[in-house]
């Protein structure tokens, strides 16, 4: 069974960095994409960003694009969420989500597996 955990969230300033990390287990990911999602009060939850295991390549949100970085650690079987320049408007909680594909997966309703979310609360 695949098991996802997230951490790295807390409370910051406007402009300043966090790094969320999402350790999974549970299974060979060579295969799989791992994605990050975040759902803000009130609101559904979007994508922010995807990457796939065995290449490397990712695809970010229009809405983070330039400020957050998606890698992942193969041999730490983490991936990461780089967020700079937070600003207020990023608040939310954060998941990550992985499936088995060889393609960057934006939809969340394709993903099989979840984390618990860690939250994430930027102040003006």
């Amino acid at each position: 069974q695949v098991q996802l955990v997230e951490s790295g969230g807390g409370l910051v300033q406007a402009g300043d960095s966090l790094r969320l990390s999402c350790a999974a287990s549970g299974r060979t990911f060579s295969s799989y994409v791992t994605g990050w999602f975040r759902q803000a009060p009130g609101k559904e939850r979007e994508f922010v960003a995807v990457v796939n295991w065995n290449d490397g390549y990712t695809y970010h949100a229009n809405s983070v694009k330039g400020r957050f970085t998606i890698s992942r650690d193969n041999a730490k079987n983490t991936v990461y969420l780089q967020m700079n320049s937070l600003k207020p408007e990023d608040t939310a909680v954060y998941y990550c989500a992985a499936k088995a594909s060889r393609r960057l997966v934006t939809t969340q309703r394709e993903y099989d597996y979840w984390g618990q979310g860690t939250q994430v609360t930027v102040s003006s």
